[in-house]
């Protein structure tokens, strides 16, 4: 019981964190901003931000995806090796038609999103929206959770997702940041 209030009370500070800064990345890009942690071997949206346009990608706080699939890749990419391995089968369920078939392929993309610091996903989950993802860490470097940019395909093209990408990782390093971690640690 008591790690579980520990739990509890490190992601109320968490959120209490992140919540200007979702707000601010929502308004900024005009899209559905989460934040999202591990939870089990999936993703748990714990945070939200909505812009007010009326179509928009609608995000619930406690919903759960696999972490193997879309920008919910960036959680998975800075976990250790056990724990990726648990959590990416050896043949992923399909969610779309351009869901990683393969383990080998989600674990190149995995090297991939650890390089360049950014996960990207474009229908992996839900056929007709673009994701993009940036990790925040804690003092200690250790993943915390992801912030996330969701929206709907068509509005997204390669300019618009470069400045996505540069406002999301901005986010998350400002996150870290508060969170007490250091680039030069």
């Amino acid at each position: 019981m008591l790690v579980l209030g520990i739990t509890a009370s490190s992601q109320i500070d968490l959120i209490r964190f992140a919540t200007p800064i979702l707000e601010d990345l929502c308004q900024r890009v005009n899209e559905t901003v989460q934040l999202r942690a591990v939870d089990g071997t999936e993703a748990l949206c714990i945070a939200k931000a909505e812009p007010s346009r009326d179509l928009r990608v609608h995000a619930n706080v406690g919903r759960r995806r696999p972490l193997y699939a879309g920008s919910p890749k960036c959680l998975l990419a800075f976990q250790n090796a056990a724990f990726i391995d648990r959590c990416v089968p050896a043949r992923p369920v399909p969610l779309t038609d351009n869901t990683p078939r393969s383990r080998r392929l989600i674990l190149a993309e995995l090297e991939r999103i650890r390089e360049q610091g950014y996960c990207v996903s474009r229908g992996e989950v839900s056929e007709h929206q673009v994701s993009c993802a940036a990790p925040v860490f804690t003092i200690d470097h250790s993943i915390v959770a992801t912030i996330h940019v969701v929206a709907p395909a068509f509005r997204i093209g390669d300019s618009e997702l470069d400045h996505i990408i540069r406002l999301t990782t901005q986010s998350a390093r400002r996150l870290s940041t508060a969170l007490g971690w250091g680039e030069n640690q």
